[in-house]
Order: C-alpha cells, then sequence, then structure tokens
C-alpha cells in the first residue's frame, strides 16, 4: 500500500508565496501613486532587487519587507542589505544604460499584517550605506 504524500507547504515555501504577495502589493501601491514598474524580482551578482519602478526622471529601486506589523517591518532593513541593494542597483543599471539620465533613488515598503503599506521615499543614500562599508577596511 502506497502512503499519500503530504501536500502542505513547508515552511520557506510560505514564506516565499507571502513575500510575493507583498512585492504584488507593493506594486499595486506603486501604480496608484503614478510609477511605472519595470522589473521585478531582479538577480543580479551583488545581490536581489525586488522592484525597480519609474516615475518621470525618477528611477526607484525599492526593497519590499513584510512582517507582522510596519513597526517590525521598519526595523527589518540593514546597513548590509542596503550595501548590496546599491551594489546590485549599479549592476542593472551597467545593463541598462537607457536609464543612466535617471535619477536614482533607493525606497523602502514596509508592509504589516494589517493596514496599509508604508511607502519611504529615499529610505537611504548610496554614498552613506557604500562610504560607511569602505571605512571598515
Amino acid at each position: 500500500m502506497r502512503k499519500e504524500l503530504q501536500t502542505r507547504p513547508s515552511a520557506r515555501h510560505k514564506m516565499h508565496r507571502h513575500g510575493q504577495w507583498a512585492e504584488t502589493l507593493a506594486c499595486w501601491w506603486l501604480r496608484l501613486k503614478g510609477w511605472r514598474i519595470l522589473a521585478r524580482r531582479v538577480r543580479t551578482p551583488p545581490g536581489e532587487i525586488d522592484i525597480i519602478a519609474r516615475r518621470g526622471r525618477v528611477l526607484a529601486f525599492v526593497e519590499v519587507k513584510l512582517r507582522q506589523d510596519v513597526k517590525a517591518a521598519l526595523a527589518a532593513l540593514h546597513r548590509r542589505q542596503q550595501q548590496r541593494i546599491v551594489r546590485a542597483a549599479h549592476c542593472w543599471l551597467g545593463q541598462h544604460p537607457q536609464y543612466a539620465d535617471c535619477d536614482m533613488r533607493f525606497d523602502f515598503i514596509a508592509i504589516g499584517r494589517r493596514g496599509l503599506p508604508r511607502h519611504l521615499a529615499d529610505a537611504f543614500r548610496p554614498d552613506e550605506v557604500l562610504s560607511e562599508s569602505f571605512h571598515r577596511w
């Protein structure tokens, strides 16, 4: 007699699905604010960028965090991750020179289990993030 395979998703798969849901919600939030989504889940050698969006001359690299509440999501973006995102953005721009004239910024969208997403425009600056990593050496 053959045992039935369990169809329950693993915790990792569940987190991945929740993360995709949060990124989809963030994309709609940005669209409602007039942003055009250029790419999602962009993989580069330095790291992944959740969302790349454009509005006018501004090109935003957006990190999305989903936690129990917005406060916990806001606390989840660490300096090292910011450095990876900045490096990934520079890598992506190298592959997409048509956006070189845009003003680049790094946004953050915090999503809690309840309530609306919180969009922090210009959440961190690449010069501050990268200069700090060079000072450690």
